[in-house]
């Protein structure tokens, strides 16, 4: 299962990368005059409890998955929230604390802790492979990557994302892993901004926000 790197990394040109990434998450939109909304999704933390709160899913998740373009439909935040709360939580708990994607040894599966955790997702009403992703993500974000069918389309990782990627970042003595690492210093974002994210964000800006633009 390769993964298909964005042009602009498997280019090789790190400054283009840079601009890249410094668009989605510098640059105000001139059509809003507003900061790109995916530019909130990692440090969004309205409540000051995040770090408490990682075994359970909360309201300020569901209000964090809008920026990156998803939403939970009200019977589904019913069902995350208060009906199943105690069932996600054990779920969230079973995955562990969160940690980069390429320390892990084993391959990601479906009988993996996150695998059964989206499996358990996808029952939620509105949720499904997408939101899914994100809502993983923003719980685990150095270790679940964001997916969806524009980075799927790019990294050519519509029939399995994560263990593509997960190969990816340890190939080569991890030598993807520490170019995205590289490229955010370089790009001057926040330690808060996981590798996995520079290399979604670099995907999605292919198709939805080219150069050109």
């Amino acid at each position: 299962m390769p993964l298909r790197l964005p042009k602009v990394l498997a280019s090789g040109d790190d400054d283009a990368a840079c601009e890249v990434l410094r668009r989605y998450f510098r640059e105000r939109l001139v059509k809003t005059g507003r900061v790109r909304d995916g530019a909130l999704w990692d440090e969004w933390d309205s409540t000051g409890t995040r770090q408490r709160d990682a075994d359970v899913f909360t309201a300020d998740d569901l209000v964090a998955v809008t920026f990156l373009s998803v939403q939970v439909s009200p019977e589904g935040a019913d069902v995350l929230l208060r009906e199943r709360r105690d069932e996600f939580a054990g779920l969230l708990t079973a995955v562990g604390p969160d940690r980069d994607l390429v320390d892990e040894a084993d391959a990601i599966t479906a009988e993996s802790p996150t695998g059964r955790l989206e499996a358990a997702l996808w029952t939620v009403p509105s949720v499904g492979r997408t939101v899914a992703s994100k809502l993983i993500a923003r719980k685990r974000p150095r270790l679940h990557p964001v997916y969806d069918r524009v980075i799927g389309e790019v990294l050519d990782t519509k029939k399995a994302h994560v263990e593509p990627i997960r190969q990816a970042l340890r190939h080569n003595d991890n030598e993807l892993h520490t170019r995205l690492v590289v490229l955010r210093g370089q790009a001057g974002l926040p330690a808060a901004v996981p590798a996995l994210r520079v290399l979604d964000v670099l995907a999605w800006m292919q198709l939805k926000a080219p150069a050109s633009d």
